[in-house]
């Protein structure tokens, strides 16, 4: 599956959420897509965590 295949899968069912159980749903679902992005990201290795909150420390 394509980027432009999950990005458009993911637009439809926060669209559908949105639709069906309101605002609220709607930003619970968007929180908790991200938090398992980032998850999977830092699980397959391609989130550097340190280097995230390293750059915000230095400033």
């Amino acid at each position: 599956m394509s980027t432009s295949q999950i990005g458009l899968l993911t637009g439809l069912v926060l669209g559908v959420v949105a639709f069906f159980g309101g605002f609220g749903a709607f930003l619970i679902v968007l929180v908790m897509g991200a938090a398992g992005l980032l998850v999977g990201r830092w699980l397959e290795g391609k989130l550097d965590v340190q280097a995230l909150f390293g750059r915000a420390t230095r400033r």
